[in-house]
């Protein structure tokens, strides 16, 4: 058997990607906004039912009734905005719809010749845009397998295909969240590689028209994605810069027609969205994102990277290797070095440019696994030097496996395990969490205030205490109060509660701790309407320190329980302390009782 080591390696990352996408958590099951068409993927998807299911891709007319059965997003602004001529235009390009088509319409014909709604959303579409999905994922590590056999010997191949699945959050793109695009402009890049290698191989106008078309579906699919045309033309290049630039032109020249088609297959392919938007919008070119867009000049570039809400070395670490692959690399493939190093360094300022730099409810950085592809290279020449120092296997790979499962172990937190919160997190709660599957319940409020005192508390002190007896300022709400006569109580009509008031300065204290009793009459789901009890510090009137927490977090419906929190005193001046309540605009309705702050030392 030619190769036997990567082949296996890839059989072996096929049983994982179907384990964790059909085994573990298959999404076509998961209802709402867990199943497979939600959120973004709902976005790209709704081409598909509004053009060949209702013949409506204008007004969008059947979308309310779909989000009342299915709830795949919670209102159209996540799909589509309104213009100013009167017509729906769809948020997301038309890429990855189009992609869908064959198992869209095996969807469709299977649920026409059943027992099936054909409505576009139950069960054989959720069904076969998962399998398509897997199938997408399938192919791509297919390609990249035969990519790295041309440049790294069959261990090499296989290990860095086995690391990629179990040690990168493509594990999770490519086989839960599979529907979401960066799983199929992996495997877009994937086929981009493969084409432009077979055409400097020998050059054919189909090889050119595949690489016109593979750029123009992924910068259809994301329009940043056509720097991925860097590839061909930069693929090769290298010292003395003269002279393979001038040969890579005289390339160029020779082959003109076949570029000409590249091109011209590539605009074919990219028209198709300005057809849609002339059609919806009567306008070529319309910006769908609306108030989102990029800080070209700031890039997010630290947080990006590093972040604990969403930083990619964060949630991935052993892409580290990776980027210290560049080194063996340039040594020993100068030639894709340099594509390589380019094409990521761009991709990465522009991925954190954007200024949604966290993309919502991403599992680390999920814009960068369409970047793989690229950085397989170094990440394979980091491997094939690691084999050529005799000792350095024995260090490195038991660190591959600890990297792999930590990512094992997110992933699992990020669907079943439940530990973590996509767009909340941060330092304190995650080094609460690591690799733990089980937390205290209170410990979730670290997700809001990133303080928590531990230790034995000296020199407590009562500052303040209010259990609205007295308190004039109260509105009743027709609940029963907590305790006593009366509680304080927020709803829709009254979002905030007064601002209680502390006088107090520096050197006063090291800590601050409130506790209040809430009953939650229903539960509030939506974390960012969750009602929040805040501290607030201030400096005459000038805020110096703000803390809340979402008291939900902790809230089931019907629930009564006290909640509190600890702050620590802020170095910068102040000399008073707000303490209040805030509904978040939710339309729920909270009782609050017994506020109790006090203060105390660490020492």
């Amino acid at each position: 058997m030619k190769n036997p080591y990567s082949l296996w390696g890839l059989l072996f990352c096929y049983v994982i990607l179907f384990a964790a996408a059909f085994l573990y958590y298959p999404k076509w099951q998961q209802t709402r906004t867990e199943a497979t068409i939600s959120w973004d993927v709902a976005g790209y998807y709704t081409y598909l039912p509004a053009f060949f299911i209702y013949h409506d891709a204008k007004q969008l007319n059947f979308m309310p009734d779909v989000i009342e059965r299915y709830y795949p997003v919670p209102n159209m602004e996540q799909l589509a905005f309104r213009h100013t001529g009167g017509n729906y235009v769809m948020k997301y390009p038309a890429g990855q719809a189009l992609q869908w088509t064959p198992f869209f319409a095996a969807a469709h014909w299977y649920a026409k010749n059943t027992d099936y709604t054909t409505d576009g959303y139950s069960a054989p579409y959720q069904f076969m845009i998962s399998i398509g999905s897997l199938l997408i994922a399938f192919l791509g590590l297919w390609l990249m397998r035969w990519v790295l056999l041309r440049y790294f010997n069959d261990r090499v191949a296989a290990l860095s295909l086995i690391f990629l699945v179990l040690g990168t959050n493509y594990l999770d793109y490519a086989s839960i969240n599979g529907a979401m695009t960066h799983n199929n402009l992996f495997t877009i890049y994937a086929a981009l590689i493969y084409f432009t290698l077979q055409f400097y191989d020998k050059p054919t106008f189909a090889r050119a028209l595949g690489i016109g078309l593979l750029v123009g579906l992924a910068g259809l699919t994301r329009p940043t994605e056509l720097i991925s045309a860097m590839i061909p033309v930069l693929w090769g290049l290298q010292a003395p810069w003269q002279k393979s630039i001038l040969e890579r032109l005289m390339f160029f020249k020779k082959h003109l027609p076949k570029l000409l088609i590249a091109v011209l297959a590539c605009a074919l392919v990219g028209s198709i969205q300005l057809m849609y938007w002339k059609y919806a919008a009567g306008e070529w070119i319309v910006y769908s994102y609306q108030d989102q867009g990029f800080s070209w000049l700031r890039p997010h570039l630290k947080n990006g990277l590093f972040s604990y809400r969403s930083g990619w070395l964060v949630y991935t670490p052993i892409m580290i290797f990776a980027l210290v692959g560049f080194i063996p690399l340039y040594k020993k493939q100068a030639g894709i070095f340099w594509t390589a190093l380019l094409f990521c360094s761009l991709f990465i300022y522009i991925a954190f440019a954007w200024d949604i730099w966290w993309y919502g409810g991403s599992l680390g950085q999920r814009t960068m696994v369409q970047c793989y592809p690229m950085l397989l290279f170094p990440f394979a020449a980091f491997i094939q030097w690691v084999h050529h120092v005799k000792w350095l296997p024995y260090l490195i790979y038991p660190i591959f496996t600890f990297f792999s499962y930590f990512n094992l172990w997110i992933t699992h937190q990020a669907h079943r395990g439940g530990l973590f919160v996509p767009e909340q997190m941060n330092r304190a709660y995650f080094q609460r969490i690591f690799l733990r599957y089980n937390i205290e319940e209170e410990d979730i409020l670290l997700l809001d205030v990133n303080e928590r005192f531990s230790g034995q508390p000296k020199n407590i002190q009562l500052l303040y205490q209010n259990d609205f007896e007295q308190d004039t300022t109260v509105i009743g709400c027709g609940q029963p109060p907590i305790a006593g006569q009366q509680s304080l109580c927020l709803n829709a009509a009254h979002q905030f509660s007064p601002i209680y008031e502390i006088r107090a300065t520096n050197n006063e204290f090291d800590w601050l701790r409130a506790t209040a009793t809430f009953h939650g009459v229903q539960k509030e789901w939506n974390t960012w309407s969750m009602t929040q009890f805040i501290i607030r510090f201030y400096n005459n009137d000038q805020e110096v320190k703000t803390r809340i927490v979402r008291v939900h977090r902790l809230l089931s419906d019907g629930q009564t329980r006290e909640i509190g929190f600890d702050v620590q005193a802020p170095r910068k001046p102040f000399n008073k302390i707000g303490v209040f309540f805030w509904n978040a605009d939710s339309p729920q309705t909270i009782l609050i009782d017994n506020l109790r702050v006090e203060s105390f030392d660490e020492k």
